[in-house]
């Protein structure tokens, strides 16, 4: 078993910016013992550990910088979730069992407020609820033996606004969130709630924008990603239907009267659409949009603008939008970078044709 009492006092104390001096003036104890402990040549008796931990708002497992095998943890957790999937409540009793046996693992603690949270929110269990929000808050406190990189502090608080918002606490849901929302990811959470359920329809539309011109950005990178991966397969057939997709998200969401990174997003769609369209044999769609591709292309480079132009929505005074992508800064760099992963004799030659008209 690893302990790594030393290295976490010293951690905790620089993250709460404290000299060894402050810190054994709040632990009624001489700098020395403090210079021992982080030294590992003494250990602080149980009482302070119990009180280190307190300070440092942590755990003492967590301050000890023990961790514990998840063995039984996951066969438990894998067990709870087989019967979310066939909706048996006996993961309720479950729960509580692995609480009392791992009351202070991370993992146990944040995958019981995820149960009460299926259950209480599907039933309108209003203690079920209060409950995973009880959890979930603790699971914050043990942040630290996180280990998943899909989790985060950010993810917990997003799960717990869900439940306060299922319990009708539409403020404190909107508000949990609004103070940890990174780069917008709660922005269409936050205008939802303040549209439906609060009545604040001015004050929730610049986060409705937000959310969907990160959305978009997300979403079109993800599709024309996918879109490359179902071409190495030779899946063109697939590939035509999620570009279509993609193309009319543009077509809905964009006026084309201006300028903007749009275009060069609709000229990545239409080469690898016209790359697909070819591989089913339809190369006069092809050629149209290979023509296309070249238009949205020099449209682009005659006047670069990485902003977002032409939204049909008006975009809050005040907030920037800007786009980039890691193909090239021109729109021609980025269709070089395209028709490289293409690789096709044919593409290749219908692009230099009409690019060089």
């Amino acid at each position: 078993m690893e302990i790594k009492l030393s290295e976490n006092i010293r951690k905790f104390r620089k993250e709460h910016r404290l000299t060894q001096e402050q810190l054994a003036e709040v632990m009624g104890v001489t700098t020395g013992a403090v210079h021992k402990w982080e030294s590992g040549l003494s250990v602080p008796d149980i009482s302070l550990i119990v009180e280190l931990a307190d300070f440092f708002n942590t755990s003492v497992d967590v301050l000890l910088g023990y961790k514990m095998k998840d063995n039984h943890i996951k066969s438990t957790i894998d067990r709870m979730e087989e019967m979310c999937r066939n909706y048996d409540r006996e993961a309720l009793k479950e729960a509580e069992k692995l609480l009392k046996k791992y009351p202070n693992s991370f993992t146990a603690v944040n995958s019981c407020a995820g149960i009460y949270s299926f259950f209480g929110v599907g039933a309108g269990n209003e203690a079920e609820c209060r409950r995973a929000l009880e959890l979930y808050e603790q699971a914050r406190i043990l942040i630290d033996q996180n280990t998943n990189p899909c989790i985060s502090e950010e993810t917990i608080l997003g799960s717990m606004s869900m439940v306060y918002c299922l319990i009708e606490e539409y403020e404190k849901a909107v508000d949990l969130i609004k103070e940890h929302n990174p780069n917008g990811m709660f922005s269409d959470d936050i205008g939802l709630t303040m549209a439906l359920y609060l009545n604040k329809q001015k004050e929730a539309a610049p986060y409705l924008i937000q959310g969907m011109l990160f959305g978009y950005g997300k979403l079109c990178n993800s599709m024309l990603g996918y879109t490359a991966v179902l071409c190495a397969e030779n899946k063109f057939s697939k590939a035509k239907k999620l570009l279509g997709t993609s193309l009319e998200l543009m077509d809905g969401l964009f006026e084309k009267d201006t300028i903007s990174f749009i275009d060069k997003g609709y000229a990545m769609a239409c080469i690898l659409l016209s790359y697909a369209s070819l591989k089913t044999g339809d190369r006069d769609a092809a050629v149209d949009l290979i023509k296309k591709t070249v238009y949205y292309t020099k449209r682009f480079d005659s006047a670069p603008n990485y902003g977002i132009g032409g939204f049909v929505f008006d975009i809050p005074e005040g907030m920037s939008v800007l786009f980039r992508d890691i193909l090239g800064d021109s729109a021609e760099e980025s269709m070089k970078t395209m028709l490289k992963f293409i690789n096709d004799p044919e593409i290749n030659e219908l692009w230099e044709y009409y690019y060089n008209q």
